[in-house]
């Protein structure tokens, strides 16, 4: 049963996509705000599916700790699920991507029009000019930006492997950075098919105000951020051993 539902959410998440991509293409000329709102319509629909067909509850805690306006937006990434959950917590969200998505056709141009941010991650330190200027311009505008501090999916437990680029935004901009901690990898794995049943929980943690120098903020947020997602897997793992 689990192999044949989550067969069936892959089959219509996928077709939505498409269906989604094709039908969005003269967003390519609309405003960045119209881009936006189409990408959470296709999100709350995405999560409304993973719902009804695989049974996974979407539970948000901590909504009372998000600063209004712009801010950084740091979020453990354990899946691509992460990308669609993040969403409510930012009114009007840029992504940092890699570079490769843009090349995507349709998918890419949209996200590109919706102001994402490509970078190219071979390069490293020389992307950070043009990434430091572009934050600004959007926290300048009351965006919330969203990066994932580990720069690709990590499985739940996995040791940690933090990038210096949030800790160089959070510096270069003297933004307030919002942790974000999940479990998410247990219900979408990475590179798998399966989609397993239960509660997704999307914890808010308490906002880092600027101030901090680069390395006491990156080990700030790094011990905050594994706490926070490691208690959580915890959690799941009492309560698996608790119903048998």
């Amino acid at each position: 049963m689990l192999f044949l539902r989550s067969a069936l959410f892959n089959l219509l998440f996928y077709g939505l996509l498409v269906v989604m991509l094709v039908v969005g293409i003269p967003l390519l000329l609309a405003p960045e705000r119209t881009v936006k709102a189409y990408a959470r319509l296709w999100g709350r629909l995405s999560i409304g599916l993973l719902a009804a067909i695989c049974g996974v509850r979407l539970v948000y805690r901590g909504l009372d700790r998000v600063p209004s306006g712009g801010l950084i937006i740091a979020a453990k990434h354990q899946s691509f699920l992460d990308i669609l959950t993040l969403l409510p917590l930012a009114p009007s969200f840029t992504y940092v991507m890699k570079q490769e998505l843009a090349w995507i056709p349709l998918f890419g141009p949209l996200m590109l029009r919706g102001g994402m941010i490509a970078i190219d991650r071979s390069k490293g330190r020389q992307v950070m000019g043009m990434l430091n200027e572009r934050v600004r311009e959007v926290l300048a505008k009351g965006q919330q930006l969203i990066i994932f501090p580990e720069g690709t999916r990590r499985p739940p437990g996995a040791e940690p492997i933090y990038k210096s680029g949030v800790a160089h935004l959070y510096a270069a901009t003297g933004a307030t950075c919002l942790p974000v901690a999940l479990n998410s990898g247990v219900f979408w794995p990475r590179r798998s098919f399966i989609r397993y049943p239960g509660t997704l929980v999307v914890e808010i943690l308490e906002p880092i105000g600027p101030g901090l120098d680069k390395s006491a903020f990156q080990a700030k947020l790094q011990d905050e951020l594994e706490t926070a997602s490691n208690r959580l897997l915890e959690t799941l793992r009492r309560d698996k051993v608790g119903s048998l």
